[in-house]
């Protein structure tokens, strides 16, 4: 969906990636020109080192790169949005400097606009990694729609960068001042975090997962990951192996685990966890045979290159509940598997994944099945 954004100054033509006609979210929201406008009304010297952190597409990076501002995400496609939307706005690419949340943040940062994220955890990680860079001088703002900012959302920018308050809500988005105490006494960043896995789910048993901020589950196995790892495919021999939609790897482990041989493709839009499989996947093998890639899917892996998939796809696009992510990982999986080649599938029962399967590969085989959640196996013809 291609919409446009009002700012206080000019208007800007916004789209979520992949773009999508059908799509019907926008590419920013509330919270967003809210922040914009508060920008504008309070005053705020925009002149020194901008940053902003967790733009959802790009907007508010979009809007203020006339003041080269740094963007901070943890999302790949987030990250290719923005480069389309200042494309698609006449902005220079060297307009913003893109950051992930893997790299160091600016030595120095002036004004720090915080788009709140989902993730609590990803907040404070981030936080922890800014709070350097931020002297008494420091603007701070956060941002977000009322239902995404909480208590325990305040507390971590008044536990580690100061005191904060927050504005009243409009349009049902709120904003958050932060006033940075440089000398706060604040305790160590506890991300990444390690812990041991249980003892009945396979070749993993009793393994380290390493999860790095922001990451699905990051201090314990999810259950719908751990019913998977109670029913993995056999695999034997050199195979070439996706573990798609990655998250802390350990699927992905536990088929390099299984099968020595076989090559494992770990991929996922987040680059927390990708770092995270990594470290996983190091951790609990010899370091061979596996491949660590931020992207689009499948998008960017030859087609009829792969003997099998295995995929735990979201459901949710920030707080919107869709099936679209679900739906295009099944797609290029199609396109990316050999002839005879496997996408299996973990999901909760509700969600009618066998429909979307027996749609694009003409079948859909039930491996398991407990209250809860369904295992799926579709093979390519």
């Amino acid at each position: 969906m291609n919409d446009r954004m009002t700012a206080p100054w000019a208007e800007y033509a916004l789209a979520r990636f992949p773009e999508d006609p059908r799509d019907r979210l926008r590419a920013w929201d509330a919270a967003d020109t809210y922040l914009l406008r508060h920008l504008t009304e309070s005053g705020t010297p925009l002149s020194g080192s901008v940053v902003v952190v967790g733009d959802r597409w790009g907007a508010l990076a979009t809007a203020l790169s006339e003041h080269r501002p740094t963007q901070i995400t943890d999302s790949f496609l987030a990250q290719e949005a923005t480069r389309a939307n200042l494309a698609r706005n006449g902005v220079e690419a060297t307009a913003v400097r893109l950051l992930t949340t893997q790299d160091t943040p600016p030595d120095r940062i002036d004004v720090l606009l915080v788009r709140v994220p989902k993730s609590l955890a990803l907040l404070e990680d981030q936080l922890h990694r800014l709070a350097p860079g931020v002297h008494e001088g420091t603007v701070v703002v956060g941002t977000g729609m009322v239902k995404e900012i909480h208590t325990s959302t305040l507390h971590l920018f008044e536990r580690i960068l100061g005191p904060t308050r927050t504005s009243l809500a409009e349009k049902k988005a709120r904003l958050i001042f932060c006033t940075p105490y440089p000398g706060i006494a604040r305790a160590a960043n506890p991300w990444p975090y390690s812990y041991r896995l249980p003892d009945d789910i396979g070749p993993v048993s009793g393994r380290t997962v390493v999860n790095h901020a922001g990451v699905f589950c990051a201090d314990r196995l999810d259950i719908g990951t751990r019913f998977l790892l109670q029913h993995l495919p056999r695999s034997r021999g050199p195979e070439r192996i996706v573990d798609l939609g990655c998250g802390n790897g350990v699927v992905g482990t536990a088929m390099a685990l299984a099968n020595p041989e076989a090559e494992v493709l770990f991929v996922d839009e987040s680059y927390q966890a990708v770092a995270s499989a990594e470290e996983t996947y190091r951790e609990n093998t010899d370091g061979v045979g596996g491949e660590f890639r931020v992207g689009d899917g499948l998008a960017e892996v030859p087609a009829g290159s792969v003997d099998l998939v295995l995929n735990n796809p979201p459901f949710h696009s920030h707080q919107a509940t869709t099936d679209t992510t679900a739906w295009r990982m099944f797609s290029g999986a199609r396109r990316a598997l050999r002839p005879g080649g496997e996408l299996w599938v973990i999901g909760n029962r509700h969600l009618g994944y066998h429909l979307k399967l027996r749609r694009l590969f003409g079948n859909s085989e039930l491996v398991a099945s407990d209250a809860k959640f369904v295992v799926l196996r579709a093979v390519k013809k």
